[in-house]
């Protein structure tokens, strides 16, 4: 099972969902039942745009619809994703990535990344 960093959710939209993206999106989004989404990225994503520094082709509130209607489970936040063993602490100060790799320590998944503070850690892919 893989959960998107939040930089495939968005790619995902933008390509997959939104229709408006690139014509070929990353493998790991050809097969979309293999893939989940945690709610800790709609609520990374909905705090950048709102400050001005993350442009949207389609509008955050619409997310949830659009993931609905392509049967990918969005993940919410539970107690056991923010207190999960994460294995070795990351050297990033971004919640945001603490959090989805508790999602992931949690619910025996690989965080699909290119992050190059995350990519290395046992809980995630290289995307």
């Amino acid at each position: 099972m893989i959960l998107l960093d939040t930089h495939f959710v968005i790619e995902l939209i933008d390509v997959r969902l939104g229709g408006r993206g690139e014509p070929h999106p990353h493998p790991a989004l050809m097969n979309l039942q293999q893939v989940f989404v945690s709610v800790t990225s709609l609520w990374e994503v909905a705090i950048k745009f709102r400050l001005g520094k993350l442009p949207l082709r389609t509008s955050v509130e619409e997310w949830p619809q659009l993931f609905a209607t392509a049967e990918i489970q969005l993940l919410p936040i539970d107690a056991k994703h923010v207190l999960a063993d994460i294995g070795p602490e990351i050297r990033t100060n971004d919640p945001f990535d603490r959090l989805l790799l508790g999602v992931c320590a949690a619910e025996g998944m690989k965080l699909l990344t290119v992050d190059r503070e995350l990519v290395n850690h046992p809980l995630a892919q290289r995307g």
